[in-house]
C-alpha cells in the first residue's frame, strides 16, 4: 500500500498555514489581525521606543553613578551617585549609623518570615513557630532589648486553651480537652489577679544589645513593620466584624456596622493625628504610649474596617446550603465557621483582598504627618543635605522602585494563590 493510501473513512491531517504558528502567527492574529490593529502596533511600538529611548539616555548612557558631591552630577543625565551615597539613610533613616547591621537583619528576618509564610505547606502548627521566632527576632534586633511581660504568657495561654476548647470539641480526646480547660483557666485566673494587683508586675528581660528607641527608626524597617504587623492583626480583628455584621443579635451587628462606618468614614490621617495628639490627653497623668505604637494601632483600626467589608462581601457569596450542611454535621458556630465558611469566603475574595493589603503597605508612608520616617519619607529627607539637593527625580525613581517590587511581588503571589486554590472549582 503506497504512503498516499489512507483506510477507508479516515482523513489526512493538514499541517496548518505556515504563517498561524509560531512567533508570526501570534503576531498575526494578536497585533496585526486587521489594518487598524496594525497601524495602532506599529503606533504604540514607535512611541515606547522614543520615550524608551530617552529614558535610557538619562538613565544610563549619560547619567553619573560616582561622584562626591551632587555638583559634580550636572552633565544632563542622572545623578545615581546620590543613592549611592545616601543609599544607608534611604534604608535605615536615623538608627545608628555603627549599628544599621540591626535594621538590615530584622528586614531579612521580616522577609524570610513572610516567604515562609506564603508556602502553603507551612500553613498549619508551623506557621505560628514561624511568626514567633521571626517576630521575636525582629524586635530584639531593632530594640536591642525586650522585656516581656507576665501577662503577655498569661494571654497567650487564655488564647490557645480558648481556640483549642472551640475548635477541638467533639473531636479531641478527654486528655487533650483537659489540656487546653488548665491552659484557658491558667491564663484567665491569671489575668484576672493581674489586673486587681495581686500578681507582680514580673518580666522576662532579654538585652544583648544597646536600647534604640523608636524615634531613631526609619526607612524600610518602618514600612514593613507597620504594613506587616498592622495587617496581620487587622485580618483576624476585620474578620471578626465581619462576622459581626452579619451576626442576628442586634446589638453586636449594631456596633460593628457602626464602627466599620466610622472608620471607613474619616481618612488615615485623621485617626493618625488622633493617635498622636488626642490620645494622649485621655491617659491617666503620667502614662504614655509610644508613638510607633499609637501609630500601628491606628493602622489596625483603619485595615480592619477595610478587610471587614471584604470578607463580608465573600461570606454573602456563599450559598445557603453551605451553611446548612454544615449545621447538619452537628459542628459548633466557631468549627462551623473556621472549617467550612471562612476558607470558602476567603478564597472568594483574594484578588481584592491583596489589593487592600497592597493599598495600604503604600499607606503607610502617611505616619509622616506624626513624625515617624518610613522608607518613602528617609528617600525624601536624603534631599535635605544642600551638597546633593536637585536631584529628586533620582531618589523618587528608586523608592517608587523599591515600592514596585514588594507590590508586584504581592500580586503574582495573589494570582498563584487564586490558581491553586481554585483548582477543584475550574471549569
Amino acid at each position: 500500500m503506497s504512503d498516499d493510501a489512507l483506510p477507508s473513512g479516515e482523513r489526512r491531517q493538514l499541517a496548518p498555514p505556515v504563517d498561524d504558528t509560531g512567533a508570526l502567527g501570534w503576531m498575526r492574529r494578536n497585533l496585526f489581525s486587521s489594518w487598524a490593529n496594525g497601524i495602532t502596533t506599529v503606533v504604540l511600538i514607535a512611541a515606547v521606543g522614543w520615550i524608551l529611548s530617552g529614558f535610557l539616555e538619562w538613565a544610563l548612557f549619560t547619567a553619573t553613578f560616582t561622584a562626591a558631591t551632587g555638583t559634580e552630577c550636572r552633565g544632563g543625565g542622572a545623578c545615581w551617585a546620590l543613592i549611592r551615597e545616601k543609599w544607608r539613610y534611604i534604608f535605615f533613616g536615623s538608627f545608628p549609623y555603627e549599628q544599621h547591621w540591626r535594621p538590615f537583619f530584622a528586614v531579612v528576618a521580616m522577609l524570610a518570615m513572610l516567604i515562609l509564610s506564603a508556602d502553603r505547606r507551612m500553613w498549619n502548627w508551623r506557621l505560628l513557630v514561624i511568626w514567633s521566632v521571626g517576630s521575636f527576632i525582629t524586635f530584639l534586633l531593632m530594640f536591642g532589648q525586650i522585656h516581656i511581660p507576665l501577662s503577655l504568657f498569661l494571654f497567650i495561654a487564655l488564647l490557645i486553651g480558648g481556640f483549642g476548647m472551640g475548635l477541638r470539641k467533639a473531636l479531641a480526646d478527654a486528655g487533650e480537652m483537659n489540656a487546653y480547660r488548665v491552659l484557658a483557666a491558667i491564663g484567665l485566673v491569671g489575668l484576672v489577679l493581674r489586673i486587681a494587683g495581686v500578681l507582680p508586675a514580673w518580666s522576662l528581660a532579654i538585652a544583648p544589645l544597646s536600647y534604640v528607641e523608636t524615634s531613631l527608626w526609619g526607612g524600610i524597617p518602618v514600612t514593613i513593620i507597620l504594613a506587616t504587623y498592622g495587617l496581620a492583626f487587622a485580618f483576624p480583628y476585620g474578620v471578626l466584624l465581619a462576622l459581626g455584621r452579619r451576626s442576628n443579635l442586634p446589638l453586636i451587628k449594631g456596633l460593628c456596622v457602626g464602627f466599620i462606618e466610622l472608620i471607613r468614614g474619616v481618612p488615615l490621617i485623621s485617626l493618625l493625628i488622633m493617635a498622636s495628639v488626642m490620645l494622649p490627653l485621655f491617659l491617666p497623668s503620667g502614662t504614655t504610649i509610644d508613638k510607633f505604637l499609637r501609630a500601628q494601632v491606628a493602622v489596625i483600626l483603619f485595615a480592619g474596617a477595610y478587610i471587614a467589608e471584604v470578607i463580608r462581601g465573600g461570606l454573602q457569596s456563599l450559598p445557603k446550603g453551605q451553611f446548612e450542611a454544615a449545621d447538619a454535621m452537628g459542628l459548633s458556630y466557631p468549627q462551623k465557621t473556621l472549617l467550612i465558611v471562612l476558607p470558602q469566603a476567603l478564597r472568594v475574595v483574594i484578588p481584592p483582598l491583596i489589593n487592600t493589603f497592597i493599598g495600604f503597605f503604600k499607606d503607610t508612608s502617611l505616619v509622616l504627618i506624626i513624625g515617624i520616617f518610613d522608607f518613602l519619607n528617609t528617600a525624601n529627607q536624603a534631599l535635605v543635605d544642600p551638597n546633593w539637593a536637585g536631584f529628586p527625580a533620582e531618589v523618587y525613581l528608586f523608592a517608587a522602585f523599591v515600592y514596585f517590587i514588594f507590590c508586584y511581588s504581592m500580586s503574582r503571589y495573589s494570582k498563584y494563590l487564586e490558581v491553586e486554590l481554585n483548582k477543584g472549582t475550574r471549569r
